[in-house]
């Protein structure tokens, strides 16, 4: 297995010095939240992070022998953009701006985006799930010539109850990706938002095996895995099952005891886990 992180779980903290911390500590790979790479804004656009910070961050993650994965909280602290508004023009911004975030992930070196933003997908009023899903599958059309142009994938990320009330499902977000229907477009699966499904997590694994592009490890607790009540024995044996090469990407919500404990105690736990596959296999 291939292990990254997501960087805003250290803030502010020197992009350099990070990612060095987390090579050490076994990790590869590096998912980068937009709004990271600027100062904190009310209203953050991707599209203002100069060609000389994105050419810094792509050479100080190579540096550190970091490969960057892609970017995920695509929409996270924007104005003016959502992915299921009945509003032409809000839609066309949208999907000018995915098209941005491409060339940024692209120039980063990255070649995934993982489509969540709750705050900018759930349902509007006098909006039905159906127009609101069509909405989405228009502007996602919009944006894959610039994914085929730039080799990125946008995989869209199903969350549970507690985020909203678009996308719930690992079936509804492969709904979504059918509407799409291209190659850049994708399913990603985190293991918070998979906990509020009625399935169990290995089941749902093996039902999205030909669609899976990316996956999130984390707990309910919103820490680390191992860290909580979900066992991940079943989940690896899944994901090496349906044989998926692609990362595993911790994504956590609470930071203490320290971000860094975190990533050791979670990479310690998945790895004795994958250990314990391998020899049994």
């Amino acid at each position: 297995m291939k292990y990254a992180f997501c960087n805003e779980m250290f803030g502010q903290e020197p992009f350099d010095q990070v990612a060095a911390t987390m090579r050490a500590l076994g990790y590869t790979g590096v998912e980068i939240a937009p709004f990271t790479l600027l100062p904190p804004t009310d209203a953050f656009d991707a599209r203002h992070v100069s060609a000389t910070k994105r050419r810094e961050i792509r050479q100080q993650a190579e540096a550190a022998g970091l490969e960057v994965v892609g970017l995920h909280w695509l929409l996270a602290k924007t104005s003016g953009f959502y992915l299921t508004s009945p509003d032409g023009a809000t839609r066309r911004a949208t999907a000018d701006y995915l098209k941005a975030l491409v060339e940024l992930c692209g120039e980063l070196g990255g070649t995934l985006m993982v489509l969540g933003s709750p705050q900018q997908r759930n349902l509007l009023p006098g909006v039905g799930y159906n127009d609101a899903e069509s909405y989405a599958a228009e502007i996602l059309r919009e944006a894959m010539p610039t994914c085929a142009a730039h080799g990125v994938t946008i995989a869209v990320e199903p969350l549970g109850p507690a985020e909203g009330n678009f996308m719930l499902t690992a079936k509804s977000g492969i709904h979504l990706a059918e509407l799409v229907d291209s190659p850049h477009c994708r399913l990603h699966l985190d293991v918070k938002a998979m906990s509020s499904e009625a399935d169990p997590i290995d089941v749902i694994i093996n039902d999205s095996r030909e669609w899976l592009a990316h996956f999130h490890v984390n707990d309910p607790n919103l820490l680390g895995p191992g860290m909580g009540d979900v066992q991940y024995g079943p989940i690896m044996t899944a994901l090496d099952d349906v044989g998926y090469a692609g990362w595993l990407s911790l994504e956590v919500f609470k930071y203490e005891p320290s971000p860094v404990e975190i990533a050791q105690r979670s990479i310690e736990y998945l790895r004795k886990i994958e250990a314990a596959i391998a020899s049994d296999g």
